[in-house]
């Protein structure tokens, strides 16, 4: 069959390589604006969205006075990228971990995952993974007050 259309991209593996903290190019460019109260981060599948999130929650959680990251994904699958992981061993100076407790993204559990969110809110944890669906509902039951210092993505 013919190539109805063909792109050639000027690929250079700049995109693969890392920065002194282990970001790669695009993720070092979300995290230069890391100050930002609102951030759009547009960027194909696999490019390190994610990741580019981890940075940006951590550095807020430490730096910047938020005191809490939520992050809801469109599915719970989505969450696995959301799992605990080693950016120290890169550069960064801190590691992305998640309680089990408050990854709300992964399968079973005996309560409700809104009541689990309403816990994470009152509780000392910063970090906590949940559907679109979630966040929705538990704003719904708490309302915006509890949300103030909290970053949201």
């Amino acid at each position: 069959m013919t190539d109805f259309v063909h792109v050639t991209l000027g690929q250079n593996g700049q995109s693969k390589s890392s920065n002194a903290l282990g970001m790669r190019a695009m993720q070092e460019r979300a995290f230069a604006e890391r100050g930002a109260q609102y951030l759009l981060i547009k960027s194909p599948p696999a490019s390190g969205k994610s990741r580019a999130l981890m940075f940006i929650g951590l550095d807020k959680l430490n730096n910047q006075n938020i005191r809490k990251v939520i992050v809801a994904v469109p599915e719970r699958s989505i969450g696995g990228s959301f799992k605990n992981t080693d950016l120290t061993s890169y550069g960064f100076d801190y590691d992305w971990v998640v309680d089990d407790r408050w990854n709300l993204c992964t399968p079973g559990g005996d309560k409700s995952k809104v009541d689990a969110f309403i816990k994470f809110m009152d509780s000392d944890a910063d970090t906590l993974i949940c559907t679109h669906a979630t966040l929705r509902f538990a704003y719904d039951k708490i309302g915006a007050s509890d949300f103030k210092d909290c970053l949201v993505a």
